[in-house]
């Protein structure tokens, strides 16, 4: 906003998304914080409030939510979250690195896939879904600890 006459103005080219939402550039983040900050955001520069304001200020009001919404969107997902902080330092990944993934990661997608093949159950779907809520926690925290170092 402007501190004269309190107009919204337009987003920054390319804002640190970190900062936009007032976290630390880290992996490890507070959700509910970031939730908070988006809610806070949300309301200031909705578009909806913005209805009976200049077309030029509903834009930017458009531009910022969408922005808000991106930025919270990044930040609250652990893929994307890492693969942004990787982008703010300068590394980028090539689209295919998949090619060298983990052979004992992959022979355990393999199976999983093959459980999932197999005629379903609510135990079976259940045991799935446990096997990779586990997976997932041990690879986030070797994730952070490695953005950690």
């Amino acid at each position: 906003f402007c501190s004269g006459c309190r107009a919204l103005q337009p987003p920054g080219h390319r804002p640190d998304l970190f900062r936009l939402m007032d976290c630390d550039r880290s992996f490890r983040i507070d959700a509910q914080q970031l939730q908070r900050r988006f809610r806070s955001l949300q309301r200031a520069v909705h578009p909806d409030r913005f209805g009976q304001r200049p077309p030029k200020e509903q834009h930017y009001s458009e531009q910022h939510s969408s922005l808000i919404n991106k930025a919270y969107q990044t930040l609250l997902n652990p893929l994307s979250r890492g693969l942004y902080l990787l982008e703010l330092n300068g590394i980028e990944l090539a689209q295919e690195t998949d090619c060298d993934a983990d052979s004992v990661f992959l022979m355990e997608i393999m199976e999983i896939n093959e459980k999932l093949a197999e005629p379903k159950n609510d135990d079976v779907l259940e045991e799935i879904e446990t096997l990779i809520k586990v997976k997932q926690e041990e690879l986030t925290k070797e994730v952070t600890a490695a953005f950690e170092r």
